[in-house]
């Protein structure tokens, strides 16, 4: 099968160094030192068990798309819109689109559109639904240094139909995935784990990049406990009158983040790197549905407002 992955960086790069060790034919449309790196050394993935080494075809060209069966899209989810109509253009109307990104995707409502996830719809005009699969990505990884991947923790990408149903071509990228090594169980209801992931991704994120706390220092305290208890609430709130079920409790979800330990989030790694954050797809979301809906999130609101005043000072120039 002909694969493509746009966005190797992270993600992007452990899903298509597991592919090429699998044997598949993959290409990965990188960009920068990173791209120069893999094409002159390869991609190394490293994780507890040791690393290896892959050479699949690496290009800046987005064109590659084009005539392969399968692209997975592991862009931070705020580039997306600029590169849509080139993505758009160069697919085949027989492609599968899998969105590997965090916040809520583009794809996710028929009845409305989300200006902070995808401005003015330029996704949705340029990436038909038809070819879209649904994906919910749960490894932790981090670019080290150009060409080097440390894969450090999951290994579980849920995939699903937009519609939820067990199609053919959903249970074959699952297939794809489980034999580079991934657990990849098809979900009929995979908007429930879309708000599950945001509910830490909305709250977690943006609080480190604001404070600059790893993952254990947020829940040293009563007082960050309880900053982090009201706001997954708020977004919980916000899922709950759209009809989403949660899998587990809020507080079940703080355990499970408290226990990760001394983790610097993706996004608190993007402060340091001066990188732009994830902002809109995940909270300006949340706050442009609560207001769509009628639901008050204050909490969530000062937080968003902190995380972008945060982000533009990381790029002030002096």
């Amino acid at each position: 099968m002909k694969i493509a992955i746009v966005g190797a960086g992270a993600i992007g790069g452990l899903l298509g160094a597991h592919f090429a060790r699998s044997g598949q034919d993959v290409v990965l449309i990188a960009r920068g030192t990173h791209l120069a790196a893999m094409q002159q050394r390869g991609l190394t993935v490293r994780n507890g068990d040791g690393e290896f080494t892959v050479n699949p075809r690496c290009t800046d060209d987005i064109a590659a798309v084009g005539g392969c069966d399968v692209v997975f899209i592991t862009l931070k989810a705020h580039s997306l819109p600029a590169l849509a109509p080139t993505i758009g253009s160069s697919l085949w109307g027989s492609t599968s689109v899998v969105g590997a990104m965090n916040g809520i995707p583009w794809w996710y409502f028929a009845d409305r559109h989300l200006e902070a996830v995808d401005p003015g719809g330029v996704i949705a005009r340029n990436i038909p639904l038809k070819q879209v699969v649904g994906c919910v990505v749960y490894p932790a990884a981090s670019v080290v240094e150009p060409g080097v991947i440390v894969h450090m923790e999951g290994n579980r990408f849920s995939v699903g139909e937009p519609d939820g149903s067990k199609s053919e071509r959903v249970q074959s990228i699952a297939a794809l995935l489980t034999a580079a090594g991934f657990k990849a169980p098809v979900q009929s209801r995979l908007r429930n784990e879309i708000w599950l992931k945001l509910l830490g991704n909305a709250v977690l994120n943006p609080v480190s990049a604001v404070t600059g706390a790893t993952l254990g220092e947020m829940f040293q305290s009563s007082e960050g406990r309880q900053l982090v208890r009201t706001l997954m609430e708020e977004v919980a709130s916000v899922a709950s009158a759209l009809g989403i079920e949660l899998p587990v409790s809020v507080e079940s979800r703080m355990a499970g983040a408290a226990a990760v330990g001394d983790h610097k989030t993706s996004m608190l790694q993007d402060i340091e790197a001066q990188k732009p954050l994830e902002l809109d797809p995940l909270l300006g979301a949340v706050v442009e549905l609560a207001d769509g809906i009628g639901v008050s999130v204050p909490a969530i609101r000062a937080l968003y407002g902190l995380a972008k005043l945060r982000d533009a000072s990381s790029h002030r120039k002096d």
